[in-house]
């Protein structure tokens, strides 16, 4: 995998606000609540807007993964933070609110890596690869830059947390 880009300096104020916000959702009331509470506002603000907005948009990047899945074939949406790679491309993290299982959409880019995703209404297919071996620390330091301790949902979870590079195949046109 090439060196990732850094990312554009974030504004000040939105970085404060990150940072506050990431220290909330590192709680066990949060992780809670989280998991059962934000699916379904996703899922009713995705349907209402055209995966135009998310509500995890607000405090950082978020797309829709639409995966096959790994047993039934059934097309499954998943809404998920990521991060630009400077290349044109998406990370995601399968971090699962610190639960000690991985999420099921991991299984499913695994079992087929073709997916498409939906970024502020607009729909691409993708290839998912993981990142592994050297690359990971490289990866987490460049997902921590834009959401501060996000690794400690993985050292949380006492499992490695599955990371994704999502490669733009081409666009969907409705």
């Amino acid at each position: 995998m090439a060196d990732l880009r850094p990312l554009p300096t974030v504004d000040p104020v939105v970085r404060g606000v990150r940072i506050v916000v990431s220290a909330i959702t590192r709680t066990s009331v949060w992780r809670w609540a989280a998991p059962r509470v934000m699916p379904p506002i996703e899922r009713m603000l995705a349907e209402a807007t055209g995966g135009r907005v998310q509500f995890s948009s607000v405090f950082v990047p978020s797309l829709i993964l639409t995966t096959r899945g790994a047993k039934s074939g059934l097309a499954r949406d998943t809404v998920l933070m990521y991060t630009a790679d400077g290349y044109g491309r998406a990370i995601v993290a399968g971090t699962n609110w610190a639960n000690e299982k991985h999420p099921a959409w991991t299984y499913n880019l695994l079992a087929h890596p073709e997916a498409e995703i939906t970024v502020r209404g607009r729909r691409y297919v993708v290839r998912a690869s993981v990142i592994d071996g050297d690359a990971r620390d490289r990866v987490w330091r460049h997902l921590e830059s834009q959401w501060p301790e996000y690794r400690a949902y993985e050292r949380d979870s006492g499992r490695t947390a599955r990371l994704f590079l999502l490669t733009l195949v081409r666009t969907l046109h409705d």
